[in-house]
């Protein structure tokens, strides 16, 4: 696991503190901010991070309902927090955006098969939604989301993020971040991205959303 340079830890992250860090890249578009790290994790805390995802995958859900049945086809982990491993590496991304760990959501980890793919949606909760108050009434929406490649799948797998026309081929340890908002602090509705369909092998991956209040 690589060493990044601690961010005074806050309830938001700032995109210029995330800008210093070395070696990251930072997609010039003014409608989105997202950001690349490569290299984030070693692939020997990749390789570990995919058995545990392996061990206690389940099919996927999403929140609100929207009659396609295809909408989200891969499996799901809740990484286990009390893990001390888990613990470092979600310690080790809280520290890197330089937000408190008390705002963030447990890991969850995700594996796509041949065909399974997400659909182009966003990652905060739409407030009109009939799941709003029961995902968001406590701990508010999502503010950032920080998503770690842990392999390479033969094809396919890339992330489109569909409004802004950026295509992030996946890449082991690499990992991609994005404000879910607006400057002003409104919902961003250019983040909406595509988990792309696995072509050939298999894709994993981590995600670590962080909230607007403390998560319970």
């Amino acid at each position: 696991m690589e060493h990044w340079q601690i961010t005074p830890f806050s309830p938001d992250a700032d995109p210029a503190l995330i800008a210093g860090h070395q070696g990251v890249q930072r997609f010039p578009h003014p409608s989105l901010t997202l950001f690349q790290q490569k290299a984030f994790l070693d692939a020997r805390d990749c390789a570990r991070l995919i058995m545990l995802i392996d061990a206690e995958r389940r099919p996927s859900t999403i929140a609100d309902a929207n009659g396609d049945y295809a909408f989200r086809t891969s499996e799901t982990c809740d990484l286990d927090s009390a893990d001390p491993f888990v613990a470092q590496i979600d310690s080790h991304i809280a520290a890197y955006l330089g937000i408190a760990p008390i705002f963030g959501e447990p890991i969850q980890g995700q594996r796509y098969a041949v065909g399974q793919e997400f659909k182009a949606h966003t990652d905060y909760f739409e407030p009109n939604g009939p799941d709003f108050q029961k995902f968001c009434g406590i701990a508010g929406n999502r503010t950032w989301t920080a998503m770690i490649y842990l392999n390479e799948p033969e094809a396919g797998g890339a992330t489109r993020f569909t409004k802004v026309g950026k295509t992030i081929q996946p890449q082991t340890g690499k990992m991609l971040l994005w404000n879910n908002r607006n400057a002003d602090g409104t919902l961003n509705p250019s983040t909406i991205h595509h988990g792309m369909k696995v072509r050939n092998g298999t894709k994993y991956v981590i995600t670590k959303w962080f909230r607007e209040r403390p998560w319970s």
